[in-house]
């Protein structure tokens, strides 16, 4: 079986070396082996463990989070109702920020759409921060 070194797992999952060192020192990556001189080395399934971790970073999870869905990985099949129900919480979270930054984006577009019209001189400028008249 085909074994990694630490820069090479940095470069095929996109991440530092330094947070791949701090999450192997945090025990999230449970089944890397070393080698005679005492390095790391990790297969396919590390990378592709590490690869989870990371998209399992951008949804949010802290490392204590990530730490109990490894606990539960580890248990096997029968934990898949437990991983099953942080995923859909967590899910349901990013869905939540996801319509929070639609707000958001819309609000940025609406805003541009009313400084393209000012600038135009499609309308007047007006502002909830100025005096009525001010700011022309």
């Amino acid at each position: 079986m085909e074994s990694y070194g630490m820069k090479e797992v940095c470069s095929a999952v996109g991440i530092s070396y330094e947070t791949l060192k701090f999450y192997c020192n945090q025990g999230l990556v449970p089944n890397v082996k070393r080698d005679e001189k005492n390095r790391r080395r990790f297969d396919a399934r590390d990378v592709e463990w590490l690869r989870s971790l990371m998209c399992l970073k951008k949804c949010g999870l802290g490392i204590e989070d990530m730490r109990m869905y490894m606990e539960l990985c580890l248990q096997g099949k029968r934990s898949i109702p437990q991983r099953r129900e942080m995923l859909a919480q967590r899910r349901n979270q990013l869905l939540e920020r996801m319509r929070e930054l639609e707000q958001c984006v819309a609000y940025i577009d609406g805003k541009q759409q009313f400084y393209n019209d000012v600038e135009a001189g499609r309308i007047a400028y007006v502002s909830n921060l100025l005096p009525k008249g001010e700011g022309v």
